[in-house]
């Protein structure tokens, strides 16, 4: 007997998809306008003075534009002790676009937030066939208070760009476990390259790559066993490790590691677990977000080795519970794992900086979480009669609650000054925020501010030697010479390579007239930096008060060799010149005589 065709299963299918796409089309567009809602102020803010300039105002590499040389430096520097030529191309051709707008650059790194919460959700939908989970995910992905560092910050592009290319892999990869082609894998190796030379964050990637093999994919154990998944992913690891190799010198090279005098193993190791912990509670509850938050290794107290041992405890415990309910609730080893390897090389352990965690460090980790939270809520719900209507509304009101906070967290991104000052007023003795206010202050010409938030800086941190710099800088612009001529030997007594304190030194000896002293100043900092342009030109100017025009110009030809745009040093040059002219038209005359 022949069977007919299930005409009409068949229409219900292809009706059930059309719905499924029509779902699908209006949740991404749901998405993208909760995310510009939230978000459609930083189209106006300004540029911040921490990393900002170094990253893209003040940085000339970045202002060439796209270019050969350009290029090139960006794929072979160590600048700001990372290698991510990616993000530096990035910030060149927003550069290109938008010049010193800076609501151009922040519009960049809003576009790129905005595509990566898409592809999150497309990810998750193809891979669980769960539409309503995976839109959740992806909305507190976009809307979490959390996040807005990565976004609100125009430095954090490696952030936004690095998880695009994130995204872009975990898309590749699942095409790739659907339709096996060796197409599919040099498309993942392809994006996870890119996203390396964004960001060596992403070299937690692979590893989350397997925990998708455990859930939602299920190719472990029963389709694929773990050794092939670790052979399948080779390539991968041996792009991990040399990232790693590559982050760690540009990182050591430029003295951001910590050495183990500067912060002990277990002042790490107790930072690290209290830490995961912290970004879990701010999760839950997102209140005193600040830009920095201070690490402090010395005067430990019982009721802090109290909290660790108790972090300790919460984490193994959790961890335990997860791995006991891991047989019919894949989704939280995935999700919980998730969330604390992709945190392992920011959590401290190899201690690069002086921040104890960062709202930015939660960008791609918190989604374990999410996934936890998204499929844990359905599951902890199954017996309610009203399950439906409970769980619409909860995820109502968590969006809703989200987007609200981070609505006014948004707020004191707008400058410098508002952001560090939020610093202030929501963490104790944060050294780095009475820096940047200090920064601020300096350009605005509050002098008598300035020196009160450097002075305090200090007191605080006594071995900041940026601060003492700048301190100094803020005193030799109030009259008070000796005072700043004290607070840079006394940087230089911490850390002898500090540039800027001997060329700032120079300077305010020469303003007192000790010419000799000052011309010492910068030979020490052209030995250290023999293509500084502007030791060079300060040390010309020393020489040209010194009547030794010869010499002076000399260094100002090898100022502008250096930096042919600098200004400065042309019109340094075009006044020695000149002066050395009119001694020679002396010295011919009084021959004559």
């Amino acid at each position: 007997m022949t069977k007919t065709p299930d005409i009409m299963g068949s229409d219900v299918n292809k009706n059930r998809c059309k719905l499924d796409r029509f779902h699908q089309f209006w949740i991404c567009i749901a998405l993208t306008l909760a995310t510009a809602a939230v978000y459609y102020r930083v189209w106006t803010y300004d540029f911040i003075n921490y990393d900002d300039p170094f990253y893209v105002y003040r940085n000339p590499s970045i202002q060439a534009g796209i270019t050969l040389q350009a290029v090139k430096w960006a794929f072979s520097t160590d600048y700001s002790n990372n290698w991510h030529p990616l993000t530096w191309i990035s910030h060149m051709l927003d550069w290109r676009l938008f010049g010193p707008d800076a609501g151009g650059h922040h519009f960049t790194n809003l576009v790129f937030h905005v595509a990566n919460t898409l592809l999150l959700f497309i990810v998750l939908k193809q891979m669980t066939q769960m539409l309503w989970p995976s839109a959740f995910v992806s909305a507190l992905f976009a809307l979490h208070p959390l996040h807005i560092q990565s976004v609100a910050w125009v430095s954090e592009r490696k952030d936004v760009l690095s998880i695009f290319f994130w995204m872009l892999t975990m898309w590749a990869y699942v095409r790739f476990v659907n339709r096996p082609k060796i197409t599919g894998y040099l498309l993942i190796v392809v994006f996870f390259a890119l996203g390396l030379m964004s960001k060596p964050m992403l070299v937690t990637l692979p590893f989350v790559l397997l925990l998708l093999d455990y859930w939602p994919l299920e190719r472990f154990p029963a389709k694929r066993s773990l050794s092939y998944l670790l052979i399948e992913k080779i390539p991968l690891f041996m792009m991990v490790l040399a990232s790693c190799i590559v982050t760690f010198i540009a990182q050591k090279k430029g003295g951001a590691v910590h050495t183990i005098e500067n912060s002990s193993i277990s002042v790490r190791l107790a930072n690290a677990v209290t830490s995961y912990v912290q970004y879990i509670i701010k999760m839950i509850w997102p209140d005193r977000l600040a830009m920095f938050y201070p690490l402090h290794s010395r005067n430990v107290s019982i009721l802090y080795v109290v909290y660790v041992v108790i972090s300790a405890a919460a984490v193994l415990a959790v961890t335990i519970l997860v791995l006991r309910f891991a047989k019919n609730r894949r989704y939280l080893v995935t999700g919980w794992f998730w969330y604390l390897g992709t945190l392992v090389p920011v959590i401290g352990l190899v201690q690069v900086g002086d921040q104890a965690m960062a709202d930015r460090y939660s960008y791609i980790t918190l989604t374990g979480l999410f996934i936890i939270i998204a499929w844990g809520l359905p599951d902890l719900l199954a017996k309610w009669q009203y399950k439906k209507i409970v769980l619409t509304l909860s995820s109502l009101l968590i969006i809703l609650t989200m987007s609200i906070y981070a609505h006014f967290q948004l707020r004191y991104w707008q400058n410098g000054l508002t952001l560090f000052q939020h610093a202030l007023d929501v963490t104790k003795d944060n050294y780095e925020a009475h820096f940047c206010i200090a920064g601020s202050l300096r350009e605005q010409g509050k002098l008598n501010e300035t020196i009160y938030h450097c002075s305090e800086a200090v007191r605080i941190k006594p071995d900041y030697v940026e601060a003492i710099n700048n301190l100094g800088l803020a005193l030799r612009q109030a009259g008070r010479i000796d005072e700043a001529i004290h607070c840079y030997k006394r940087a230089l007594e911490i850390d002898p390579g500090t540039v800027e304190a001997y060329i700032n030194l120079g300077t305010a000896l020469a303003v007192k007239g000790e010419l000799s002293q000052a011309a010492q100043e910068y030979e020490k900092v052209l030995l250290i930096q023999p293509q500084n342009a502007v030791a060079h030109n300060n040390f010309g100017m020393v020489l040209f008060q010194q009547g030794k025009f010869d010499e002076a110009v000399e260094h100002f030809n090898q100022a502008l060799k250096i930096a042919p745009d600098y200004m400065t040093a042309r019109n340094n040059l075009d006044l020695a010149i000149a002066k050395k002219q009119e001694s020679q038209n002396k010295d011919t005359e009084n021959k004559k005589k």
